[in-house]
This record gives C-alpha cells, structure tokens and sequence, in this order.
C-alpha cells in the first residue's frame, strides 16, 4: 500500500503499520526540520531510498508531489474490544466519497469499517489521500453480505435512504450498532436490504438527496453524540 506526503507518512510511522520502505527526494530531506526528523525516525526499520524529482513525479499519484513516499503492509487491524460502532459503505464508488467516510468514521468513534463487495478498493491512493490517516487506526475489512450478517449477528442495523423509515434524530444510536450507506448511484445492494431498519435525513421540500459523504457524516456524528453522552 502506497502513501505519500508528510502528514499521511507521519500517520503510518504513528501507527502499528509496518513501513517496507520509504522513497525521497534530496530537495525534502534538506527541507523542513520535521521532514528530517521523520526519516530518521523510520531510517531502522524501513529502506530509505533517495530518489531524483523525475523519479518522484513517476512513483508519485499527485501532480506536485511533496517528496516523500512511503510502501507498507496493508493493514490488518484487531476489532476495538466493547460494543462495535460499524460503518458499512455499500456500493461506493466514488474514491474521494469513501476516504472521506473514513476520516469521518475514525472522528466518530467507529470501530469497525465493513466494505461489501462493489465498494471501491479502500486502498486506491485517492481514498488513502482522502482518508487522512484513518487506514492506519480503524479496523477495515471486505467480506461478502453474508459474512458481514454474521458479523453483525447481535447488533442493530440502519440503512440510510432518503424519506425512507425513522428519522435519524429519533433513532437510538447506542449499543452494538451498524450504519450502511449506499453508493449516489445506485444506493445500497441487495444484500445489505435483507436485514437492515430504515433510516433518513428530513430535508427541505425539493430536495433530492445529499452527498453520500456527507450523509454519513450527518449519522455518525449524532450516533457519536448519543454514545459520547452514553
């Protein structure tokens, strides 16, 4: 898995991740003091390959890149022990949608991502770059809709969909609960509709819909204040 940048590095090194090695550029190691500081931290344990600019910019996913990226192992993250707070993006797309659900999930305490098949690989650098550091702190796992019932055995599950079941306020957010959110396009799948309780957003007359990101961030986020408080 690919992460580039001094913020997202910074995370991986933060993390219980292993980092393989670490590419950079002449430029970023004689640039800022915490540039530096970063790569002699990582120095023991991963390879630092020095490289030119040219060879930065061919490696790198971004137009400008900062100099600095980082190979490491996937991660494979235990479960938080206690009552899980699950996230299921189904059928989302969009890979810029899905970090940006991860960065929210970590913020709100989620404790498990679940990603049915159809959803966009979580380890696209375009998701990575989103998700701000989140891969690197929250348990993410695919699995097929029948593994994710299983997983799901004991816990409540709302499905978002729009004028559809209980509001989200009216919704009681404690305990083992579960959240999908469907993909713009085509919402959620099949599977994820054989189990779930419906939940939406009440909007202002003539509204379609909202952003899938920011759906689940308008959920999570009461869900959070609900067990914050709890």
């Amino acid at each position: 898995m690919v992460t580039e940048g001094l913020r997202l590095v910074a995370e991986v090194a933060r993390s219980c991740v292993p980092i393989l090695e670490v590419f950079v550029t002449s430029e970023y190691l004689r640039g800022t003091p915490e540039a530096a500081s970063l790569v002699d931290t990582l120095a023991p344990a991963a390879v630092i390959v020095e490289v030119s600019d040219e060879v930065m910019a061919a490696m790198a996913e971004t137009v400008t890149p900062q100099g600095i990226l980082a190979v490491s192992s996937i991660p494979d993250l235990a479960p938080v022990a206690g009552e899980a707070f699950t996230l299921i993006p189904d059928q989302v797309r969009d890979p810029g949608n899905l970090g940006t659900m991860l960065r929210t999930a970590w913020a709100a305490g989620v404790t498990q991502i679940l990603l049915p098949h159809g959803t966009v690989d979580y380890t696209n650098p375009k998701v990575v770059r989103a998700g701000m550091g989140a891969h690197f702190h929250l348990p993410i796992h695919t699995l097929d809709w029948t593994e994710i019932w299983e997983r799901l055995a004991s816990a409540r599950v709302w499905l978002a969909e729009a004028r559809r079941g209980q509001s989200y306020e009216t919704v009681d957010w404690r305990g083992e609960t579960a959240l999908v959110v469907g993909g713009e396009a085509t919402g959620a799948g099949r599977g994820a509709r054989s189990g779930a309780e419906y939940v939406h957003i009440p909007m202002a007359p003539g509204v379609e819909s909202l952003n899938a990101a920011v759906a689940a961030s308008i959920l999570l986020f009461e869900a959070y204040r609900q067990r914050r408080g709890a």
